[in-house]
């Protein structure tokens, strides 16, 4: 029987055309598709989450307070849009959600999750906490911020809060202080004896040696204690909140400088163990966001302190008085004695200190021959 032979070429070139076909189509959708993004149960893993945190912000001022509580508002308002809202924070002001005094061991506990106040009001606790807020005859802002960013003194701080589970972050600062509004006239030093008055912190301990009685009130009581005769005295801030508050209604004389705290820095306070439970990148904004703030805090000072500054003089006819030169010795050899026992009892206070005053004796040489010499230059152009 004769058989037909097939001719099979025809079809193998026709198949492997299809299959060259289908790779070449493959490949195409495979570099044009959109790419997954993996997430991993690991919060703090480099991916991105997607979910959002609810924490809440205590503070020890009362709410919106020109200054502090808007910088606390504000520090929660950037990171806020800096997450995307991913993570949103509610603020409470003093008394709120916990008193003014008792946001340190509300966020320790993690009953919250941040904290907006001033290391020097812990001083019980921890007292070489008081050098991240502001210490008599200290340094300025600029300095202190210099010493905490670049110095030493963040991983100082970060070491003296780690057993009480908290991470601190510098978050806003008033710049140099006014020495406060009394109702009698400072003279010599004579004149501290007996005197009440509002003064936290080492310049607290400073004012009791002085002669004088240190009283810490929160600031939200701060006018009814000084209208009532509960103190004699009060020092709370600067012109922007002594205006604020209504203090040239009630005292008479508007003292100057601020010895007792130079270059305030604020602090926000975050539970460790809430902190490393969130993502990286929000820790990033955490983090950036609370130095962004400091810098805007001061800058709002900077402007607001001369604008109510010449309201109070100007309008308000307060009268503005240099503390004595004998009041301001006396106050600087009292905090060196205070400063040497402190550190002569308690090593974390001694280790801190010894940072501290390097950092300050080594600005110093070259704050006399910058800041220091072009104000002198600057006023004597002025006049």
């Amino acid at each position: 029987m004769n058989t037909k032979t097939i001719n099979w070429y025809p079809l193998v070139i026709v198949v492997l055309v299809a299959a060259l076909a289908a790779v070449f189509a493959a490949l195409v959708l495979e570099k044009t598709k959109p790419q997954i993004l993996t997430t991993h149960n690991n919060p703090a893993s480099d991916s991105v989450s997607t979910q959002t945190y609810h924490w809440k912000m205590v503070t020890s001022w009362p709410k919106n307070t020109p200054g502090l509580g808007v910088g606390a508002e504000n520090v929660a308002r950037v990171i806020n849009e800096m997450s995307g809202g991913r993570l949103q924070i509610h603020v409470y002001g003093a008394n709120e959600l916990v008193p003014a005094m008792g946001v340190f061991d509300a966020v320790s506990s993690g009953s919250v999750e941040m904290g907006h106040s001033g290391s020097y009001f812990w001083r019980g606790k921890v007292p070489a906490a008081q050098f991240f807020t502001s210490v008599p005859f200290g340094m300025n802002a600029q300095e202190l911020y210099g010493w905490i960013n670049h110095g030493g003194g963040l991983e100082l701080w970060r070491e003296l809060y780690a057993p009480f589970n908290l991470i601190p972050f510098p978050a806003g600062n008033t710049g140099v202080q006014m020495a406060g509004w009394f109702n009698r006239e400072i003279n010599s030093v004579k004149d501290l004896r007996g005197l009440k008055m509002r003064i936290p912190g080492l310049a607290g301990e400073v004012f009791n040696l002085a002669g004088g009685t240190a009283v810490n009130i929160p600031g939200g009581e701060l006018y009814t204690a000084l209208q009532t005769g509960v103190i004699d005295a009060a020092e709370w801030v600067g012109p922007e909140n002594d205006l604020a508050f209504g203090f040239q209604q009630i005292a008479k004389y508007y003292y100057y400088p601020g010895w007792h705290e130079p270059g305030p820095s604020m602090e926000l306070i975050i539970n460790k163990t809430a902190f490393e439970n969130l993502p990286k990148d929000l820790q990033a904004i955490v983090t950036y966001a609370a130095r962004a703030m400091s810098q805007d805090m001061f800058d709002s000072y900077t402007a607001n302190n001369s604008r109510a500054l010449k309201e109070l003089v100007e309008q308000q006819g307060v009268e503005i008085r240099k503390l004595p030169d004998e009041v301001l010795t006396r106050f600087y050899e009292i905090s060196q004695e205070v400063y040497a026992q402190q550190a002569a009892k308690d090593p974390q206070f001694k280790k801190v200190y010894e940072s501290y005053k390097a950092f300050m004796d080594d600005s110093a040489d070259y704050q006399k021959i910058s800041e220091q010499t072009y104000y002198q230059v600057r006023e004597q152009q002025r006049q």
